[in-house]
């Protein structure tokens, strides 16, 4: 397969034959060709990012590029793949075509159609029965949730699968009473490491409270349903916006570095302050 600059730019096959070229062994691009499936991965997640990134922005020529680049790495693994003798990229489409036409009756079957809460329950029954017939023995309800997510994701779908058979709270106002406990416990463990700074034990204590406190938040978002991680690009992207504020305030005064921390608090209050009378 040949790429050629006379074909049609929005033709697939075209961008599957850029990359063939670009993984060529004597004639491709070199980093392209030394690439793993292990090193590209790292990339796979970011381009993912960046697509939620641009959707968050609202920003769709950036979501139209970012979409681009997300599937560029589909094509790039599927090449790996095919040079591997394991599948093509054609393999890669067709196996997402029968998922969708199989876990999709009441579109494409005799199914009546029902909520979408009803539909959810059935997808997550056909993942099921998927795993069964593939041999998987684990019958556990938190059974195939995959492990390279980021540990947040993970933690939300580790509730949410434990919510489905009921062991679940009641609502939010039990999160927020265990979030206070948890929180609690942070400040007993914080204590003890600061009594005795050269115990591993005491640093692992906090590190476990820690993660019980992180683990009771996200729960929190998931009664509150917000969702985590655009809350928490939000709150990213609203302390880098009040930061570079801050800087651009402190610069008549020799920058933010060396000021004592009231100092830059003052700083930190007039860009919240200038912030909020932009809003009104």
């Amino acid at each position: 397969m040949t790429a050629s600059p006379a074909d049609p730019p929005g033709n697939i096959q075209t961008l599957l034959a850029i990359m063939a070229r670009l993984r060529d062994p004597q004639t491709g691009c070199p980093w392209d060709v030394q690439q793993t499936f292990a090193s590209i991965a790292p990339y796979t997640i970011e381009e993912a990012y960046e697509v939620a990134d641009a959707i968050d922005r609202g920003d769709l020529e950036a979501l139209r590029e970012e979409l681009g680049d997300l599937l560029l790495q589909v094509v790039f693994h599927a090449r790996m793949a095919e040079e591997a003798g394991a599948f093509t990229f054609q393999d890669v489409v067709a196996a997402i075509v029968d998922k969708l036409v199989r876990r999709h009756p009441h579109v494409f079957g005799r199914a009546q159609p029902g909520s979408a809460q009803a539909q959810q329950a059935q997808w997550e029954a056909h993942k099921q029965a998927e795993r069964q017939q593939r041999g998987d023995t684990d019958r556990s309800a938190l059974a195939g949730i995959a492990r390279g997510l980021p540990e947040w994701q993970r933690a939300l779908k580790l509730q949410q699968r434990a919510a489905r058979v009921g062991f679940d709270w009641p609502g939010p106002a039990p999160v927020l009473e265990k979030l206070q406990e948890e929180l609690e416990e942070v400040r007993a463990e914080f204590a003890a490491v600061a009594a005795n700074p050269d115990d591993p034990a005491a640093q692992a204590r906090l590190e476990d409270e820690i993660g019980d406190l992180l683990f009771v938040v996200l729960n929190l978002a998931r009664h509150a349903r917000v969702d985590a991680g655009t809350a928490l690009r939000r709150a990213n992207a609203k302390f880098e916006r009040r930061f570079r504020m801050m800087e651009q305030l402190a610069e008549a005064d020799g920058g933010l570095a060396g000021q004592s921390l009231a100092a830059q608090d003052r700083y930190w209050a007039q860009a919240k302050a200038a912030e909020k009378d932009d809003t009104q």
